[in-house]
This record gives C-alpha cells, structure tokens and sequence, in this order.
C-alpha cells in the first residue's frame, strides 16, 4: 500500500524518503557540512562500514545526498546534503527541539522509559 502512495501522498514519500535507522542521523551530521565516509563513520561508530555505504547509497539515489569522487591517489570521496537535502533542514531543526523536549519528559518520568 505504501508503494501506491508514493509520490502521492506526502507522509508516504518522506517516510519512505527517508527510510533506513541511520537516515536522519546521516542528515543531521551532514547538515553541519561536507563530510568524507571516513568522518561519518567516526560520527557513528555503532554503523559498519557496510551499513553507512547502504545508506549514502540509498540517500544518494533518493536524491538527497550528493557524492562527489575526486580522482587523486588516494581516492577521496565526499559527501555533502543535495539542494533538496538542504531543504529538510528546518524539519530536522524541528525534530532536533521535539526530541529534546521528549528527553525532558523522559528524564522526568512523565513517560515510560523504553529500552
């Protein structure tokens, strides 16, 4: 049913958009800038390698992130947020204060704590 609605419905494109558990942190540390894999990758150790190549690759054909591959010995490869990665910005400033707010009410146990 997703498959149907997207392109059509908003909430269905942007979740599929941005699908993947790493998506939004992946664009949260590219919105502070150009990044190689090997920064990300340090940003996030829990990620494998594997994991973060799956998601820049799924974020890139998804069109919101541009991968430019210069080509120098050693290869070098960077990644930086599209024009329309760029435009999620104010939402990912929206959740940035959601999440911190719910951290506040995690913290005092107005909220279930989940594991």
């Amino acid at each position: 049913m997703e498959d149907d609605l997207f392109g059509v419905c908003p909430f269905a494109t942007a979740q599929r958009v941005l699908s993947g558990k790493w998506a939004l942190l992946v664009m949260h540390y590219l919105s502070q800038g150009t990044l190689r894999f090997g920064q990300l990758q340090r940003a996030m150790p829990q990620m494998t390698q594997a994991t973060l190549s799956r998601q820049l690759k799924e974020m890139e054909q998804s069109g919101l992130v541009v991968r430019t591959a210069y080509n120098q010995i050693p290869p070098r490869v960077e990644y930086s947020l599209s024009p329309v990665g760029q435009e999620f910005l104010p939402v990912l400033s929206a959740l940035e204060r959601w999440g911190g707010s719910y951290i506040g009410h995690l913290k005092a146990g107005d909220l279930p704590a989940r594991g």
